[in-house]
């Protein structure tokens, strides 16, 4: 993939809808703005849109660490019958080119099977966990457990595709972990399952304020297994607005885009930035402030 072309996250390839993308920027703010510590956790990366969404919210000096197989070959044969159908497109440097059109640096990768990530993660390190590997039962069923192992205790986990209709061996292995009375359910997506081992009340009632701030119809509560469940109903919210370094460079050398114009309206920016909008658009707007100024001095 030529990854001049990728001007946004939407351009990746790969499966993260709206609704998701702004569900994962929510939970991440939130944590982000209770300081809530620990490191960021992908089981399963395919060629790095979720990643790269994910990757924008680490602080400081936390770590997100991507674990695929990336084009090697799984040890079992229905696991590899499975991933054969990715094999074609899914490297480990397409992965790395489409990561760091967005970033400035590589996440920790880890290439082999996820059964391998305890070797990688310590216990109890990581507050976020996103698992989108493999979809059979039995490999679910162990990404779960390790996952578990990862996250401390306001560690947050997201499952993907827990009710698409040709992956049940996801759905077993999420519900499983839920009748056990030991995974408490936050929310559902059209695609994820969203939940936690520690108190899932304080971040339900936050999620439901926040999401019928945009109507009440958007938010369903059903009981399932004695927990509270958060139904997501037919959202879809604009797209994240996650621009790669080729578009911000492109967009400040248009004609008629003067760096010095942008530099006039740094101390309003700033103070926006600071007061309104979220983390990760503040920092993509500091970033194109400092290249301004870059550009402007050096001309």
């Amino acid at each position: 993939m030529n990854t001049a072309k990728l001007a946004t996250l939407d351009d990746v390839p790969g499966w993260l809808f709206s609704q998701d993308q702004a569900l994962i920027s929510w939970f991440l703010e939130r944590q982000n703005r209770l300081a809530i510590p620990g490191d960021l956790l992908e089981l399963g990366a395919y060629l790095g849109k979720s990643a790269i969404l994910i990757g924008q919210y680490r602080v400081d000096d936390q770590r997100l660490t991507v674990c695929d197989l990336f084009e090697d070959a799984a040890q079992d044969h229905d696991n590899d019958e499975e991933m054969r159908q990715y094999r074609s497109t899914l490297t480990r440097l397409a992965f790395e080119r489409n990561y760091l059109a967005f970033h400035t640096a590589l996440p920790s990768i880890v290439q082999g099977l996820t059964s391998s990530i305890s070797s990688h993660v310590a216990p109890r390190s990581c507050r976020f966990a996103h698992v989108d590997a493999s979809h059979l039962y039995e490999h679910v069923e162990a990404d779960i457990k390790a996952c578990r192992a990862a996250l401390h205790s306001d560690g947050l986990l997201v499952c993907d595709d827990f009710r698409a209709p040709h992956t049940p061996g996801v759905a077993a292995a999420v519900w499983s972990a839920v009748t056990s009375g030991e995974l408490h359910p936050i929310c559902l997506s059209d695609s994820k399952f969203y939940g936690t081992w520690g108190d899932p009340g304080p971040v339900q009632s936050e999620l439901i304020a926040w999401l019928e701030t945009f109507g009440p119809q958007y938010v369903e509560t059903q009981k399932i297994a004695g927990s509270t469940v958060v139904r997501v109903a037919d959202w879809h919210p604009p797209k994240a607005e996650i621009r790669s370094h080729a578009h911000v460079a492109t967009r400040i050398g248009a004609p008629g885009v003067e760096a010095s114009a942008l530099r006039k309206g740094i101390p309003i920016a700033r103070r926006v930035a600071r007061e309104v909008l979220p983390p990760v658009i503040t920092r993509a707007l500091k970033a194109l402030m400092r290249f301004a100024t870059n550009q402007s001095t050096t001309r």
